[in-house]
């Protein structure tokens, strides 16, 4: 039985300025063209990506919810009215995939609980992709977000993490606010054992795009700027 419903599809975008169909496959761009109205963080952002992907699309059509830190909880389940009315809605991230690492899941709760059809589609998370080209254990790992500025609760953290990855054999990622990614690299280097893995995965899918994978010993010993582009760090101690 056919549902009167709209759906609630999760519209990945770029994970920088290349151009959307470099990285985003077809199925993106054919959705984009379906749907008119939109929950987003940024809205000058994504009407933005909207006419890159589809440049005839008349942004007048175009409904838009603001999904971001201020937005009151209260106001979320009002978002997804239209899919009750049977049109479909497009939840689109700012970068990689919605609702990981990235505003939207609990709006993807309440379109659960709605018996709203939720429909993932494909394309870049920097989070899979630098686990993928890391080396690392793709078999257990995991995502920890951000890691506390405190200086003494960020060591304690990685040890945390570190010992952790050891136990339970399983690869520990986490990220960092991109103007502190240097920073973030030389206390890894300063807290964890020699011979701990780490993985820097930088700019993912970007031209500018830097994965590698050493000791912490031989980190030491290269230098690489990460100042103010996004990063994902994954440790492992075997």
């Amino acid at each position: 039985m056919t549902s009167p419903y709209g759906k609630l599809y999760l519209i990945p975008t770029t994970l920088g300025d290349n151009a959307p169909l470099e990285v985003l496959p077809l199925t993106v761009k054919k959705i984009i063209e379906q749907v008119d109205v939109y929950i987003v963080e940024n809205e000058k952002t994504a009407r933005r990506f909207i006419k890159q992907i589809k440049p005839s699309k008349k942004q007048s059509s175009l409904q838009m919810f603001h999904l971001n830190k201020f937005t009151d909880p209260v106001e979320l389940p009002s978002f997804l009215e239209p899919c009750l009315q049977g049109k479909n809605v497009g939840l689109l991230s700012e970068a990689g995939c919605p609702a990981i690492a990235d505003p939207g899941a609990d709006v993807v709760k309440i379109a659960h609980q709605q018996n709203i059809q939720v429909v993932p589609l494909v394309g870049p998370s920097s989070i899979l992709m630098a686990h993928m080209s890391s080396g690392m254990n793709g078999q257990s790992f995991a995502f920890n977000g951000y890691l506390p500025i405190d200086k003494a609760d960020k060591q304690k953290e990685l040890k945390r993490l570190e010992q952790l990855s050891f136990t339970q054999n399983q690869s520990q990622s986490f990220i960092e606010t991109p103007y502190r990614n240097n920073k973030l690299l030389e206390d890894i280097c300063n807290t964890l054992n020699d011979y701990t893995m780490v993985c820097v995965a930088c700019d993912v899918t970007l031209p500018t795009e830097y994965i590698k994978t050493l000791t912490v010993k031989e980190w030491k010993k290269n230098s690489v700027d990460l100042h103010k582009r996004p990063t994902l760090f994954i440790i492992h101690k075997e």
